[in-house]
């Protein structure tokens, strides 16, 4: 009877995400007729009036803080199941480690008023 090799299946690289999404973009590459006459359309450019004052704003507001939220934006949050789930996990880690804690102190206060304090 031969034994069967478990095979884990690896995460697909950001690299190879992208190779498939370019792969799909190029299947799908012949546009439809409404496609086509939206990208004969000139995009309305709505931020053009606020141009003016976007401009002196870049002064205010350092570079630091615009590469922050740029790397916000590229952050993958963890759907709502997840971060239930990593909550828990912390509540129960705080509750075990505070009474091993607590439990820790208890002791060492009986040691100490027992020996040092011979009561």
């Amino acid at each position: 009877m031969a034994d069967k090799k478990v095979r884990i299946r690896k995460a697909p690289t950001t690299s190879e995400q992208a190779e498939a999404a370019r792969v799909k973009n190029q299947v799908s590459a012949e546009p439809s007729k409404i496609s086509a006459v939206k990208a004969k359309l000139p995009k309305p450019n709505i931020f053009r009036f606020l141009r003016p004052v976007l401009r002196p704003l870049r002064w205010l507001v350092p570079t630091y803080f615009i590469n922050s939220w740029r790397e916000v934006r590229q952050v993958t949050w963890p759907t709502r199941r997840e971060t239930w789930r990593l909550t828990l996990a912390v509540f129960i880690f705080a509750v075990v480690f505070g009474s091993m804690v607590a439990g820790v102190d208890k002791s060492l206060d009986l040691l100490f008023k027992k020996v040092i304090l011979k009561q």
